[in-house]
């Protein structure tokens, strides 16, 4: 038994040395697996290390030109995400601001607007955005709302004041109920914690399957597939030809990953909530869920050494809009969300955004993690089946 053990592992670590050196010696794998994986994270947290967008340029049209208006654009002025960089008399000259995108943003109070609160009426301000980024979209609404609300709330103790009543009860009247608005594992609302956890994870992903089967193609475009088994492996064993390729990629990835997801949100300051021992337990699972998806894939389909280019490039986006974090999984078809998790992205995605970025612990995310144990022991299977095809057909 020992000896079967011993001759197992030998033949485990003769597969496992000659895939490092096809991976060392092969330039274009190297620059897949290493550079790709070195210059994207800190490329994109340099982008978006900001968070967010703060003092975002607007145009005003005060036809009013009323105290009231006046204090609203002043309010406008004081929040954080827009600062008034233009006021104009008309509104053909804040619609050309826009036009030409030197303002984001255009508000403009009607000639009325100070007549209409007097009365206790409805007055109306009117809010243009530049739509081609919804962040301006988003800047605009936001401190237009909080603006709105401030306006609302003062108006409402001015009319409200009398001689009875303090100005802390005038306040308990005018809002007797307060709300306290607390955004959750984000509180700054940036884009960078919400974005870059899934971008870099899928990067992960991507670089791993397309090194893999550029390898693949690469094999069987130079007729050397049945080649890279070992001749005493050739008729028993295959399991252990992809489980020696499967550790050499685990060996490589493991690394990788603890760079581009652990130390490098670190070195830029990005929250990290979760365990550091629970990411690299649930990292494990995922990138051998990877690779053997990948070998699965390329032994069979990567028939050149750059076929799957397009593949993997098309893909991208459909894994990452799959994930469910730009679209909510349960407001898709159920035909998409079971074939979702097909791919490893759409779990490993999923539980370690929840454990890196929200503080769940393994347990809290045991969903994802039993899933990509056994998108592991499927995809496994699935590669050491097209292994025996290449050994019987090729």
């Amino acid at each position: 038994m020992l000896k079967k053990i011993a001759i197992a592992l030998r033949d485990i670590w003769e597969v496992l040395t000659a895939e490092v050196r096809r991976v060392f010696t092969d330039p274009t794998t190297l620059v897949i697996f290493f550079l790709a994986t070195a210059v994207y994270p800190p490329l994109y947290y340099y982008i978006y290390h900001r968070e967010v967008l703060q003092e975002m340029p607007v145009a005003v049209v005060d036809l009013s030109q009323s105290e009231a208006s006046r204090r609203f654009v002043h309010k406008l002025d004081a929040t954080p995400e827009m600062h008034v960089a233009f006021r104009c008399n008309t509104l053909a000259d804040g619609e050309a601001l826009i036009d030409r995108h030197v303002a984001k943003a255009l508000f403009v109070l009607p000639p009325d607007y100070a007549q209409r609160l007097a009365h206790h009426e409805t007055a109306t301000v009117t809010c243009f955005s530049d739509i081609s980024s919804f962040i301006y979209y988003k800047n605009a609404l936001l401190g237009g709302s909080n603006v709105m609300l401030d306006e609302m709330q003062n108006l409402q103790l001015e009319h409200h004041q009398t001689g009875i009543l303090d100005a802390e009860q005038t306040r308990v009247q005018v809002e007797p109920i307060g709300i306290d608005d607390v955004k959750l594992y984000n509180p700054s609302g940036g884009y960078a914690s919400y974005f870059i956890p899934a971008l870099l994870l899928l990067v992960i992903h991507q670089t791993l399957f397309f090194g893999i089967c550029v390898l693949c193609g690469d094999a069987n475009e130079n007729k050397r597939a049945l080649r890279l088994i070992p001749p005493h492996l050739r008729t028993h064993s295959i399991y252990r030809v992809t489980l020696g390729r499967m550790l050499c990629f685990l060996l490589i990835y493991i690394p990788i990953a603890l760079f581009d997801l652990i130390i490098m949100p670190r070195i830029f300051g990005m929250p990290q909530l979760g365990s550091t021992a629970d990411m690299i337990l649930f990292l494990l699972p995922f990138i051998l869920a990877t690779s053997c998806f990948a070998m699965a894939f390329g032994n069979l389909l990567s028939q050149e050494r750059m076929s799957t280019l397009l593949c993997c490039l098309f893909f991208s986006v459909v894994l990452f809009f799959l994930s469910g974090l730009v679209w909510p999984q349960q407001c898709m078809p159920r035909f998409w969300r079971v074939f979702s998790y097909l791919f490893p992205s759409t779990p490993g995605i999923q539980g370690f955004v929840r454990i890196g970025s929200m503080g769940a612990t393994l347990a809290e995310v045991r969903g994802e993690y039993l899933a990509l144990w056994l998108q592991t022991g499927l995809w496994f299977a699935a590669a050491c089946q097209s292994l025996r095809f290449i050994k019987k057909f090729r």
